[in-house]
């Protein structure tokens, strides 16, 4: 109910109370080379965007580092093959505020990135992913405004790397499509899908 809502920012940190020391003198606004480290280990990200249609996050993934360090106010992201939406890039274009955060199998530890970034077509910045021959369509450059480490804790209740394969009995991608349009061959999609994958990876 509205009574319950909490509207008030002064509210909200008494209710909380004053964040604790190592909450602070984490944050920096440039990578270290700890952070730098922490990065390029990391084949797995999250990135989030807000434009005018509202706000998206999207998981992106390599089987390298998942984004390069240019230098320590800057990392690159490239853009690998996707279903063409084009939410995260729509919009980088139209806003340009983005966040980041990077995991690394086997660690309960999130680094979070929060920054800036465009869209860039750059030939030199392309052919830094060459991958045999194929390039990214494009890549995000993003300029780092701030950097720091998220704790443990959510990861560690999730179980995240340590719990049973819960995805058993779970719809298929197919499923959840043919669930959106009645007569979708979901059977064919999700028996393609591998093989298709494996294809289109860049």
């Amino acid at each position: 109910m509205a009574e319950h809502i909490v509207s008030d920012i002064a509210k909200l940190e008494m209710l909380y109370g004053k964040p604790g020391k190592a909450s602070i003198i984490k944050v920096s606004d440039h990578l270290t080379p700890l952070y730098t480290k922490w990065l390029e280990a990391s084949r797995l990200c999250v990135v989030s965007t807000v434009g005018p249609e509202g706000t998206d996050g999207s998981p992106r993934g390599d089987d390298g580092p998942v984004v390069q360090v240019r230098d320590p106010k800057t990392v690159l992201l490239p853009d690998w093959r996707g279903n063409n939406r084009m939410d995260t890039l729509r919009n980088i274009v139209a806003d340009g505020r983005v966040s980041l955060m990077f995991f690394v199998n086997g660690s309960n530890n999130v680094i979070r990135v929060n920054g800036s970034a465009v869209v860039s077509l750059d030939p030199e910045l392309l052919a830094r992913f060459d991958q045999k021959g194929r390039q990214p369509r494009s890549v995000v450059v993003i300029k780092i405004a701030e950097v720091y480490s998220q704790c443990a804790r959510a990861l560690m209740r999730a179980q995240m790397w340590t719990a049973q394969d819960a995805s058993v009995g779970l719809p298929s991608i197919g499923d959840l499509l043919a669930e959106q349009e009645a007569g979708f061959d979901s059977a064919t999609y999700d028996a393609d899908w591998d093989a298709r994958a494996q294809k289109t990876m860049w």
